[in-house]
């Protein structure tokens, strides 16, 4: 009796436009965390920013991304046309990295901040769309987990080419952003190159094509995911936090690359794990295990003030986001019409920057008025009251 042929893993089942997006985002990831990894520093010690500033910075450019997020998933609808705008997005990013390396002050590393995120905005929205397009509904938690996985694989490499470049530099780090600039080509030229945009139906007639009148369509199971954005996003700030804690803790310059080589080696290995559970129902689970390490990253961070507990609350910090990033995604994609998929990944993204800007510019006041253990004290409480949130909340 011939023997039956191996099932194919689930891994195998998607499509390639879904892995080539996914290490489309490995290379951009890298490039951009090379940057972000050394940013805090040359703003604050280099160009004499205060940590105000640097939340200002920081809060403003990911709300920035979020809202060029919800016109470009609308566009992408309106056209059904999505792989245009992803190139775009990724092209001006790109565009943007030799700016940081010859930023001579504060004002041109926020413009080149603000259009790098302009860039990821135009992006974001038209990529996560385009995955859920591709990849079948049973294997589209492991679809936005391989992405989740990948990128945050590129954001683990490029911490460590930051510690390559610093070394190989003595130090320098103008000189180490440029390092920046080869992984963002590559990832324009594999998206050019690698990915085929599924073919649009073949009749879109004005009244086929969404209006904002049409976000009444959106049911209310994609509201109550939107909320639950909103609530677990403001009890996250930006990583740029963490960094900052290193100095604290006792770690030089040259080391504090390493605290997001940790937090994106947890978020690496957990995020495609997650996505699989995520396939298998297991959603209220995982959200509540990711608020549960983000209390514990914050108490971390919060009252052990050494180089192992910085690394130890980064670690928990990237599980935290390995276990709700690609799960928030699926559950968009699961949700939203696949004629609203666009304007719903856009929304989505609008109000997770929102709250990522009023977290983040509250974690700068308070590490500036109280220091840096109220800032990670503020943000476990803000994480165990959606926690218990989520607990009480049935639906």
């Amino acid at each position: 009796m011939p023997a039956c042929p191996a099932k194919p893993t689930p891994a195998r089942r998607l499509p390639r436009g879904v892995w080539a997006l996914g290490l489309v985002s490995l290379l951009m990831d890298s490039s951009s965390e090379l940057i972000h990894s050394l940013l805090p520093v040359l703003l604050t010690t280099v160009l004499g920013a205060s940590l105000v500033t640097v939340g200002w910075i920081e809060g403003i450019a990911e709300a920035t991304a979020a809202f060029t997020k919800l016109f470009s998933g609308v566009l992408s609808d309106r056209f059904r046309r999505r792989k245009p705008l992803v190139l775009a997005g990724y092209g001006l990013a790109a565009l943007t990295k030799p700016v940081f390396a010859l930023a001579p002050s504060v004002g041109w590393v926020f413009a080149a901040r603000f259009t790098d995120r302009v860039g990821k905005g135009i992006r974001g929205a038209p990529r996560d769309a385009l995955i859920a397009d591709l990849a079948p509904p049973a294997v589209r938690g492991i679809a936005f987990g391989l992405r989740q996985a990948l990128d945050s694989l590129g954001a683990l490499i490029g911490p460590l080419l930051a510690i390559a470049g610093l070394a190989l530099f003595a130090g320098d780090i103008t000189a180490t952003l440029w390092l920046a600039v080869v992984p963002a080509a590559l990832a324009v030229w594999l998206l050019w190159r690698g990915v085929e945009e599924p073919a649009a139906p073949a009749a879109v007639t004005s009244a086929d094509r969404p209006r904002w009148r049409d976000l009444r369509e959106l049911p209310a199971g994609y509201w109550r995911v939107i909320l639950a954005v909103a609530v677990f996003t403001l009890a996250r700030f930006s990583e740029a936090f963490l960094i900052l804690r290193g100095p604290d803790a006792g770690l030089a310059t040259a080391q504090l690359p390493w605290i997001m080589v940790t937090m994106n080696l947890a978020y690496s290995l957990s995020a495609y794990p997650a996505g699989r559970a995520a396939d298998r129902g297991a959603r209220r689970q995982l959200l509540l295990a990711g608020l549960l390490a983000l209390v514990a990253a914050d108490l971390c961070l919060a009252g052990w003030s050494t180089p192992a507990g910085v690394m130890a609350g980064a670690l928990l910090w990237g599980l935290h986001m390995g276990l709700t990033q690609g799960l928030m995604a699926k559950l968009v994609a699961d949700t939203a019409p696949a004629r609203l998929r666009g304007t719903g990944f856009g929304l989505f993204h609008l109000v997770s920057g929102a709250a990522l800007l009023a977290a983040s510019v509250l974690a700068g006041w308070l590490w500036q008025a109280f220091g840096a253990p109220a800032t990670f004290l503020a943000g476990a409480g803000l994480a165990l009251a959606a926690a218990l949130g989520l607990v009480s909340w049935r639906r």
